[in-house]
């Protein structure tokens, strides 16, 4: 039949020509899930494996498809295997490249569909990629404690809408990022824990009616529960059609870009001339090519933007499931990208976070001459009225009327003449100065989870123990 040699290898039975050229160009995958290969074949060969357990195919067919396999993924790490766009994906790239090398390949796709494979391939990645995201968070949280540590006896101002408000040592401040990470290492072991169950066997939407052993792939794949018992997908129609897990990973990287989103925006405040809290290293910073004045943190600007990035692809992906009836839809075929690039754009950030932070080093002049600014002990001023008995709402008026008269006068808070502050009410001692000292403030503040120096050593030391 005229055409026939152009029909498409892997499903053209029916038709009686191939895709045109156009249509192949527009509909090929293998150009961004070539990145599932490593996964792809350790899939097959799970599957190959319960294929001969149940008798499918024998033994020998068996051995030499696992070989074949083997041999494909050194061509594919060695950089000599030639992936063709034809093939549309990266399932029948190998296994057609394993089809030249061994004859018995035409069993291997007994009793699945690319639909349960790549369900299966997308599990593998995304457990591989949540554990290496692990890694990279706890290495981000060990440089945020040794920082914390280093600087536990400098003291910053603490703000809220940007404005001063209240001391706070270096250590307690960025012990808060470690507390956020802390928290993102839990969300991706939860994805993690949510993906490690196996969807192979379910075939294109029903199942097969060849005497699978699910069970067997689970184990042969180590999708297990903390028992080894083997975990598998209960429903073959959410199995191929389920991205939950997809959409989690993404939440995962797009909540951690927050996360680290917050911490660049601090740095590259604290950078700042008007700052000028700390200092940058070289390696993560750029000039300019005009102004040779310049410093620029383009690497906390561009942790920055790729947040935004992050929950770009967390969008994309919620926007594509929202409308898909069950089970596949080659919609699905665009999950991949976000989520491939949600890993690197995460995993990157991670990394030079914290190597940026590794060789930052705090001012300790700067931050001292910040810190001193009276008003940041306001609110110790109408601590101490509270103490005397006054209600709060009432002493929180009265050192607001000190302030108002400070701004009058010119004068820092502390500075005003003690006939002045000693006639505005009764309760205001001759001790009233006392106030403004700092290591009093934060002695005085050694209640769990405040910026207390024993409290942030016990946090400290916490996160210490917890690491080993």
């Amino acid at each position: 039949m005229a055409g026939t040699d152009k029909k498409q290898a892997t499903w053209g039975g029916r038709f009686r020509e191939g895709p045109s050229p156009l249509m192949a160009r527009f509909s090929e995958s293998v150009s961004f899930d070539r990145e599932l290969a490593r996964f792809d074949i350790q899939g097959s060969t799970a599957h190959a494996k319960m294929l001969a357990h149940v008798g499918l195919i024998s033994h020998e067919d068996r051995d030499a498809i696992v070989q074949g396999l083997a041999a494909v993924l050194c061509d594919i790490e060695a950089g000599r295997f030639e992936w063709k766009e034809e093939l549309e994906d990266v399932h029948m790239n190998i296994e057609q490249a394993l089809s030249v090398k061994v004859p018995a390949a035409a069993r291997l796709h007994t009793a699945r569909s690319r639909n349960d494979q790549v369900a299966t391939d997308m599990r593998l990645y995304l457990r591989d990629a949540c554990m290496q995201i692990m890694a990279y968070v706890e290495a981000l949280i060990a440089v945020l404690v040794d920082f914390a540590d280093a600087n536990k006896d400098t003291l910053v101002p603490g703000y809220t809408h940007l404005q001063r408000a209240q001391p706070v040592s270096v250590a307690h401040h960025f012990l808060a990022y470690v507390e956020m990470f802390a928290r993102d290492r839990q969300r991706f072991a939860q994805v993690f824990e949510e993906v490690n169950v196996c969807p192979l066997g379910s075939g294109a939407i029903a199942g097969s009616t060849l005497p699978i052993d699910r069970e067997f792939v689970a184990r042969e794949l180590g999708f297990v529960d903390a028992e080894g018992k083997p975990r598998f997908t209960q429903n073959s129609m959410d199995a191929v059609a389920d991205r939950d897990g997809f959409i989690d990973f993404a939440h995962a990287c797009a909540l951690c870009g927050v996360h680290m989103s917050r911490v660049a925006e601090d740095m590259i405040l604290w950078n700042s001339a008007e700052f000028g809290f700390i200092l940058l290293p070289d390696a993560y910073t750029t000039g300019s090519s005009l102004m040779p004045q310049k410093k620029n943190p383009d690497s906390m600007e561009l942790v920055r933007g790729k947040s935004a990035r992050l929950q770009g692809n967390l969008h994309s992906l919620y926007a594509m499931v929202k409308g898909l009836p069950l089970t596949y839809n080659r919609d699905l075929q665009e999950d991949k990208p976000p989520v491939f690039d949600s890993m690197r754009q995460t995993a990157a950030c991670l990394q030079v976070l914290a190597a940026a932070l590794k060789g930052a080093k705090m001012s300790p002049a700067r931050c001292a001459s910040a810190v001193a600014d009276p008003l940041l002990l306001a609110t110790d001023l109408a601590d101490y009225l509270v103490k005397k008995g006054v209600p709060f709402r009432k002493a929180h008026h009265i050192v607001g009327a000190l302030v108002a008269m400070a701004e009058d006068m010119a004068l820092p808070l502390d500075k005003l003449p003690d006939a002045e502050v000693l006639a505005l009410d009764p309760a205001l001692g001759s001790d009233w100065r006392e106030v403004f000292d700092l290591k009093r403030a934060i002695a005085a503040r050694e209640r769990p989870g405040m910026p207390g120096s024993a409290q942030v050593a016990e946090r400290i030391k916490y996160w210490r123990s917890r690491a080993k």
